[in-house]
């Protein structure tokens, strides 16, 4: 395996949290798992295969829904894999990176769940011609593996959803998602195995809140029969 262009070299510090610290570092050394992804090195791209199961106590709706584009900083959007050695440190996984961004393999995730659920007939991305009723605006914090003191990384993601109602831009509600999901170890196919973990439960998760969000509230417009 390639070396890391940035070795991990912790400060000097208490007994225990050094053990731990050059532990990781030599995982870090022995597998390449860290750098900046520079020297034309010939990587690999994942593309993370993420299909949600739907809930059977999801509800049934009726009205139309659009999934917004999602946001995230220019960081957490990146290519690369994000990994966060200690809670100051972000750096990459060398020679791996992914198919898309990390707000693309959101958004098509929540919307194949939703889709695939057949709980909801009209929904899809903002610029596809439907009218929609309900608009959901998601906006990706982290998609990182994060070590957290621990010897192991877990691939943790954390959305924040806001479900609109579409007519006069109304916020129906808002809610934080985080998903952590530990590896089986440090290598890079293991790590993208618990970022597809995480991605199917913070999926599930959004779809079956948006449509009880809005179920609750589309029975507060209707008339009353």
């Amino acid at each position: 395996m390639t070396s890391p262009d940035r070795p991990f070299r912790p400060a000097p510090r208490s007994a225990p949290r050094l053990l731990l610290a050059l532990a990781l570092a030599a995982a870090f050394s022995g597998c390449g798992l860290l750098g900046g992804g520079g020297g034309g090195e010939r990587g690999t791209i994942y593309a993370p295969v993420v299909r949600v199961d739907a809930d059977p106590s999801w509800p049934r709706v009726e009205w139309q829904l659009s999934v917004a584009n999602a946001s995230a900083p220019r960081m957490v959007d990146s290519p690369r894999i994000n990994v966060r050695p200690s809670p100051a440190e972000l750096q990459v996984y060398a020679g791996a990176s992914w198919a898309q961004p990390a707000t693309d393999m959101l958004e098509t995730t929540v919307l194949r769940a939703l889709e695939d659920s057949g709980h909801i007939d009209a929904v899809a991305r903002s610029e596809v011609g439907i009218r929609p009723d309900y608009k959901l605006v998601m906006e990706v914090h982290r998609f990182e593996s994060d070590y957290a003191g621990s010897a192991v990384p877990s691939a943790t993601i954390e959305v924040t959803a806001k479900l609109l109602y579409n007519r006069d831009q109304r916020l129906v509600a808002s809610r934080t998602f985080l998903a952590a999901h530990q590896a089986s170890g440090t290598a890079v196919p293991e790590v993208v195995a618990a970022f597809e973990a995480a991605l199917a439960e913070v999926g599930a998760g959004i779809a079956g809140w948006t449509l009880a969000s809005g179920e609750a509230d589309w029975k507060t417009l209707e008339p009353p029969l």
